[in-house]
């Protein structure tokens, strides 16, 4: 996936643990497999070959993931959308990059996003993308539900207690072999070496999604790499935001989608979801944090 995936398990023996590492491993290339629009082979690269010109039967289980993924697009107004793949590349986010784009390149460059394009067939287990040129891609979402379901899996096999963590996607479960819960911490983005809160995670999930690293600037405002799907513009305002939630699928998206509205409607929006929280660090470096969750800042040494 183009993603680093670190695998921690709690056995009883070395040899058993590499077992069900490997295990994980397998099922994470096979959710690969699926899902990379890569892969000319996969079914999402077929979905994307047969835009606008019929519809592609595919395996139950990514027609789920894509219908999931409407929903979460439903949720937040357009804020999250796998149809993002359809945006022409007109932001680089390089030195290459001299000046902005215009506002009609902008424009342009999302006139082939919008989930509601892409149409599903229940019964046939379909999907078609309306327009010729659509692209469909699980960047926001794909490292999480390949966390989540190596994490079921392997539950499913008896082990007790382990993290999967899909480059800062975490999928967690059980506690640690001494019997204290996992613990994640949260960095300061303008200074990753430095935590400012440590937070107990018990089976459940944390993706903490950063804006601080691909960025371009004109006229003393930072553009970032994270763009709106549905305007073409770089979502501005924030450098990080950690969702903790049940599920990593769920939290991977959310965290892209506060990062588009933007820290107030942010935030507004996961204060009225049942079982997910947030912390927000803005452009001030200020940390804002959902109604539920308590930091214990700690002193860096």
């Amino acid at each position: 996936m183009g993603s680093r995936f670190d695998i921690t398990v709690v056995s009883s023996t070395k040899l058993e643990g590499e077992s069900y590492i490997k295990t994980a491993v397998y099922e994470i290339k096979r959710i690969e497999n699926l899902i990379s629009s890569w892969d000319s082979k996969s079914q999402t690269s077929q979905i994307i070959r047969n835009a606008g010109i019929k519809p592609v039967k595919v395996d139950n289980e990514l027609f789920q993931l894509i219908k999931r993924s409407i929903n979460i697009s439903k949720l937040t107004n357009g804020a999250f959308d796998i149809s993002y793949a359809s945006m022409d590349k007109v932001w680089l986010f390089n030195e290459k990059m001299t000046q902005m784009p215009s506002e009609e390149e902008i424009k342009k460059s999302v006139s082939k996003v919008g989930y509601e394009n892409i149409i599903l067939n229940e019964k046939d287990t379909t999907v078609f993308l309306k327009q010729e040129g659509m692209k469909i891609g699980f960047g926001a979402i794909g490292k999480g539900y390949a966390a989540d379901k190596a994490k079921g899996l392997l539950m499913s096999k008896g082990v007790t207690a382990g993290i999967i963590n899909a480059s800062g996607d975490l999928a967690t479960w059980g506690k640690q072999p001494d019997g204290k819960d996992w613990m994640v911490g949260i960095v300061n983005p303008l200074n990753k070496s430095h935590i400012f809160s440590w937070m107990p995670v018990y089976d459940s999930s944390v993706v903490t999604s950063g804006n601080y690293e691909k960025y371009v600037k004109f006229n003393d405002k930072i553009y970032t790499h994270i763009i709106n799907p549905k305007t073409g513009y770089p979502a501005t305002g924030i450098l990080s935001v950690t969702i903790f939630t049940k599920f990593a699928e769920l939290a991977d998206a959310l965290a892209t989608s506060v990062f588009v509205m933007g820290k107030e409607t942010g935030l507004d929006f996961i204060n009225q979801l049942e079982g997910v929280e947030c912390i927000i660090i803005d452009e001030n470096n200020t940390i804002i944090t959902s109604k539920n969750i308590k930091l214990n800042p700690i002193k860096n040494d």
